[in-house]
Order: C-alpha cells, then sequence, then structure tokens
C-alpha cells in the first residue's frame, strides 16, 4: 500500500466510548462500549466493564474521578485503543484494506481469513500444473491461467500499488477496472478479455466455495461476447494449395498436415498426438477416427475420407524409430504456423493461415457447405454446445444460394413453377 493511501486509511479511523444503560437489576449502571469508526463504515463492542451513570463524562467519553475502579477502567479503555491502533498497523503493513468491522474483528481475535486474490491464484495454478502428467489438464489450460495471473499482478500493482489484494476487496469496480486494463494496457481483443475474465470468475467461485467471501462480485458484471468472422478456405484455395508442389519438403510436410486437418477437423495437438491406436472400423465398415479431444476431454468421431486417408498413406512408413506410435510428422505449433505463412504466399492465398484455420474450413467448406447437417458437424468436431457450431453456418452464402436454387426447382407452394412476376400478371 502507498504511503498517500496509509495516510488517508490513519486519518480516517476514530475510537470514541459511549455508555449504554444496563439491563436487568443494574440500576444506575451502565455499560461501557467502544465505538470503531474508518471511513464512514461504523462497529462497536463492550469492553465488558460498567459504570455509574452519574461518573460518565460524555464529553470526554472517560470515567470521572481518581478512585482505583476510575483509573482501572480509563486504564482499560487507553489499551484497547492502543490495541485497536496496532491492529490498523498491522494492516496498512501488510497492505491489506480494512473496514471497521475488520479492525474490531482482529482486536477480539475472531478468526478472519484475509486470503489474497495472486495467493489463491497461485494455488489454484500449481495444481493444474501437477495434474498435466494424468492428462486431466493439458499444458495450454495451465497456460491460460498463467497468463491472467501474470495479468491480474500486473492491474494489481498499477491500480493499486501493492502486489496483492484481500479476495473480500474484489468489487464489480476491480473486475470493470481488470477488463479496462486487458484492452488498453494489453491491447486484448473483446474476446480474449472476456475469456481471461471467465477463468478469473472461476477463482472467485472457489473463493466463495472456501468462504473467503460471502458473496459474488461477478453477480452484475456482464461482458458481450462479439460475434467475429471466422476465415475458411474455399474449395479452390485448398485445391490450389493441395496440388502446390514446393522445392521444400519441410513445406511440403506441412501442407499435407494441413490438409488433413482441412478433411478430419482436427485441432493441432489432436492431430500432433494421433496415433494407429485411433484409427477404428466405423459402423459402416469403413476407417474411423476415434478420439477423446484434448482441449474439452469430449469424445469426436470422424470418418475417413478419401482426402484424408489419401495423406495417411503418404506417410504410412512415418513414424520414425523415436515416435513408434504417431501416424503423421507433425512439427511444433510455432514452426507449422510459421510454415504456413510461406506456403500462403506460394499458393497466393491472401487470407492468414493459422493451423486452426484447417479446422474452420473443415466446418464451413468441407462440411456444412456440402449440406452435412450441423448436428453432425458438431458431433465430429467435438463441440460440446452447438452453438459453437452455429458460428461457422452463418457465414455460408454458398450453402443459402444452393439451398435456394433446390428450393426454385422444386414445385411451387401454390402447385406450379410460376415467379412472383408471372403471378402478378395473371
Amino acid at each position: 500500500m502507498s504511503e498517500k493511501l496509509a495516510q488517508k486509511v490513519s486519518l480516517s479511523l476514530s475510537i470514541l466510548y459511549h455508555i449504554r444503560k444496563a439491563k436487568g437489576k443494574s440500576e444506575g449502571l451502565a455499560g461501557i462500549y467502544c465505538r470503531i469508526t474508518v471511513d464512514g463504515s461504523r462497529a462497536e463492542m463492550s469492553i465488558s466493564r460498567k459504570v455509574p451513570i452519574d461518573k460518565w463524562d460524555v464529553l470526554a467519553g472517560r470515567v470521572k474521578g481518581v478512585s482505583a475502579i476510575a483509573q482501572e477502567t480509563n486504564e482499560l479503555m487507553r489499551s484497547v485503543e492502543n490495541a485497536i491502533l496496532d491492529k490498523q498497523r498491522e494492516f496498512i503493513k501488510q497492505g491489506t484494506s480494512f473496514t471497521a468491522t475488520d479492525l474490531r474483528d482482529a482486536y477480539l481475535g475472531k478468526n478472519q481469513n484475509y486470503k489474497k486474490l495472486l495467493e489463491l491464484f497461485k494455488e489454484h495454478n500449481d495444481k493444474i500444473f501437477r495434474l498435466i502428467s494424468t492428462g486431466e489438464y493439458a499444458l495450454g489450460t495451465y497456460k491460460r491461467y498463467d497468463t491472467v495471473y501474470n495479468h491480474l499482478e500486473g492491474y494489481i500493482k498499477l491500480n493499486y500499488q501493492c502486489s496483492d489484494i484481500p479476495i473480500k476487496d474484489i468489487d464489480y469496480k476491480f473486475i470493470e477496472g481488470f477488463a479496462f486494463f486487458l484492452k488498453s494496457e494489453k491491447s486484448c481483443a473483446n474476446n480474449t478479455a472476456l475469456k481471461y475474465i471467465r477463468n478469473f470468475k472461476k477463482i472467485m467461485r472457489i473463493a466463495q466455495a472456501h468462504d473467503y467471501i460471502s458473496n459474488d462480485p461477478f453477480i452484475n458484471w456482464k461482458m458481450k461476447k462479439k460475434i467475429v468472422h471466422r476465415e475458411f478456405l474455399s474449395e479452390d484455395e485448398i485445391k490450389r494449395m493441395s496440388e502446390k508442389d514446393f522445392e521444400m519438403d519441410r513445406l511440403n510436410q506441412v501442407r499435407d498436415i494441413f490438409i488433413f486437418a482441412c478433411f478430419t477437423g482436427l485441432a493441432y495437438i489432436d492431430v500432433q498426438k494421433l496415433t494407429h491406436d485411433d484409427i477404428l472400423l466405423g459402423i459402416d465398415g469403413s476407417k474411423w477416427i476415434k478420439i477423446r479431444r484434448t482441449k474439452t476431454d469430449t469424445p469426436s468421431s470422424i470418418p475417413i475420407l478419401p482426402e484424408a486417408e489419401r495423406i495417411l498413406n503418404k506417410y504410412a512408413d512415418y513414424p520414425q524409430k523415436e515416435d513408434m506410435k504417431k501416424l503423421l510428422p507433425v512439427a511444433s505449433n510455432q514452426k507449422v504456423n510459421a510454415y504456413l505463412k510461406e506456403i500462403a504466399v506460394g499458393c497466393m492465398i491472401k487470407k492468414t493461415l493459422t493451423f486452426h484455420l484447417a479446422r474452420h474450413t473443415f466446418a464451413t467448406t468441407v462440411t456444412l457447405s456440402r449440406g452435412v447437417p450441423i448436428e453432425t458437424v458438431s458431433k465430429m468436431l467435438g463441440h460440446t454446445n452447438i452453438s459453437t457450431t452455429q458460428h461457422y453456418a452463418k457465414v455460408l452464402d454458398l450453402k443459402i444460394s444452393r439451398d435456394m436454387l433446390a428450393l426454385k426447382e422444386r414445385e411451387s407452394i401454390l402447385g406450379n413453377t410460376k415467379t412472383a412476376h408471372d403471378l402478378k400478371n395473371i
């Protein structure tokens, strides 16, 4: 916490004493209460002492007189004040914001757990990292959460001038500020920022489950996902790439793997992990790819189309000794995407080629535009929600044109094939 903030907190604290008439038969006596005020928030507690009402100095907030009882009670009130001030200094030293209730509970020794955000986030990420080897989580999942952790760390340092913040202090303002930080300071696109905040939201759900907070700070927070145009290759571009012969073997190899993905819809990591054990005979007696997607652990069943089988046959002599089970020679994702840029230039394709574009191409050009039902495509892609698949269907003007052409060729609703213009002139 900054020095200026510490001074502000120090000036905002007041500790006052007042009395309340004691209940029951304690006639003429009143209980002494301590009132703590921090930035307008109040908390009270009894100091477990009673005093004759006529012996209480309202203005001074002390017991009148020099009797032993008066001196002992006044000394107790001073010690309570000092103890509360000590708790205030502890909060400031730790960089922890606090309320009057926090000070009171800290003085009373109540078991308040001021768990901090980055502390809990790191515990979560460490667990994910340790479970990668068991197959429960993918390395990419860990990296994504680690990225969010780093962004939150930067946001807290920039806006709160401290290294961490208590989870109980996370509110709507913090979330809104973090969203703005991601877009402005980190240049994240709207949907990327939304994904990061959803990861952050998971940590807050964990905090609520452990009673570090009682209310969900996300309850009133909303951020809309923007519909993004997903690029894909046309039939002509697929053919042009497939028939292109490159001088360098590495480009031919990456091209083949990319085309294979265009006709199977597999993500990069699933193509890389593909083994002979994943090729099975389907219900129709032909070869199918049956896997569980690495990203979502959902089942995906894909009949092997002739174009994909041609590539599998081409690399039938693969693997080399170090990868005895792997079906295809897949380079690192970074290298593949770099080589795809060269391939795009060689094939005169102006679109930004990434390996994931092959999956989009399978969903659109290879399946949906050829009349494969969206439910079937969703199943092959291993989507957990059909609305994910529907994003691809929205861009298929070609399929709309073909469907409407088929409609024109059918018998009219009115029982003939006359056009609207013909009907008008009847």
